[in-house]
């Protein structure tokens, strides 16, 4: 549909759609049945949501403000990407919600190995806290090499790699907002 309206598909990201018209370059996200729209103008915008609306049952929510766990806050000058309700629920699903906070998120020199003789740990748990950190680093680089260092042991978890994504978990506590 959109390629009927003139709108061309970005060839590196199959969900960004984009139409230049004159002065205008509206830029489409889309994610299943829901859109992101974004022009330098308002009245682009509202012009290509009547486009819309004249194929489509649609309903406007406004601004953005929260798309796929990621909050969007905007004002006048910039906006910013937060977490904090999608962490919250992780350290939730971790059973972390209550923990002690954390200053860094991993120590320093930190040593761990894929053969060692701790004792295993739930590996289904392990592989979605860290699934779960993984996405929580689209706004959170801090934690990225943390979470990258652990992602190596998701094929045998043992203790001491919990211990270590307990930390992380405490300092995402300690960061959350």
């Amino acid at each position: 549909m959109l390629g009927e309206l003139g709108f061309t598909r970005c060839v590196t990201e199959h969900a960004l759609y984009t139409r230049r018209r004159g002065k205008e370059e509206v830029i489409v996200d889309v994610y299943v049945d829901d859109l992101i729209i974004t022009d330098a103008r308002v009245e682009d915008i509202n012009s290509f949501k009547g486009e819309m609306a004249a194929h489509f049952l649609m309903s406007d929510l406004n601004a953005l403000s929260y798309h796929l766990g990621i909050e969007v806050r905007q004002g006048k000058e910039a906006f910013t990407l937060g977490q904090s309700t999608y962490a919250s629920k992780l350290l939730e699903r971790s059973d972390m919600a209550e923990c002690k906070l954390w200053v860094t998120s991993m120590e320093e020199r930190l040593k761990l190995t894929k053969a060692n003789t701790t004792a295993k740990v739930d590996a289904t748990l392990y592989r979605s806290i860290i699934g779960g950190l993984r996405y929580l680093v689209h706004t959170r680089s801090d934690i990225a090499f943390a979470m990258g260092y652990v992602s190596r042991f998701m094929k045998d978890p043992r203790e001491d790699h919990w211990a270590v994504v307990k930390r992380l978990l405490r300092y995402v506590k300690g960061t959350v907002d």
